[in-house]
């Protein structure tokens, strides 16, 4: 009976910890990186990898249906809070600000509208290997989602580049170094 009872017991310890950690642990939400046309058709977002330790996501503007006024000039980051961004274009500038992974799967923070120079919450997920759903919102309750497809050619003038170089996306300035990694410490013998 000795036995019996002490199998039992470690099965039942064994379910209880794939349980307890099964809910602790949870999975890293796919990785959303790529360039995405969004739902209007209006513009590409190029989505990558960003932060000290690459674990957020932030997107850039690399292709513009309409990327200049009718004089032909760039259109501009006017109504930017910043005045010191308020001269920059808007194509290539950083809208999606480092979003973090969420335990519902997904990546979650803000995301930075020129229209009007705000700052919304947002969230992102794949909804399939090449579709993505974007949930923005202004208040908690009042939130718009949209489907953006992944692309995988390339436009005419859309950026190519890596972002921060001559023909590439321009992050913002919290965002714009990763620091090196630390030397490691020779030990002493």
């Amino acid at each position: 009976m000795n036995i019996v009872l002490r199998f039992v017991l470690r099965v039942a310890i064994t379910i209880l910890m794939m349980a307890i950690g099964g809910r602790t642990g949870a999975a890293a939400p796919p990785d959303p990186s790529g360039t995405w046309l969004v739902q209007d058709g209006r513009a590409r977002i190029r989505l990558e990898r960003c932060g000290p330790s690459r674990d957020r996501i932030c997107g850039f503007i690399v292709w513009m249906k309409e990327p200049a006024d009718k004089r032909g000039q760039p259109y501009r980051d006017r109504e930017n809070p910043d005045p010191d961004k308020r001269a920059r274009a808007l194509l290539g500038h950083q809208l999606i600000l480092g979003l973090q992974a969420t335990p519902e799967g997904q990546f979650a923070g803000e995301i930075y509208n020129a229209e009007d120079g705000k700052s919304y919450s947002v969230s992102l997920w794949r909804d399939s290997a090449d579709r993505l759903k974007l949930r923005g919102c202004l208040i908690k309750f009042l939130c718009q989602i949209q489907t953006w497809q992944q692309t995988l050619d390339v436009l005419p003038g859309q950026l190519v580049g890596l972002t921060g170089d001559l023909n590439g996306p321009r992050a913002d300035k919290e965002w714009a170094t990763v620091p090196a990694p630390k030397p490691i410490q020779a030990k002493a013998k």
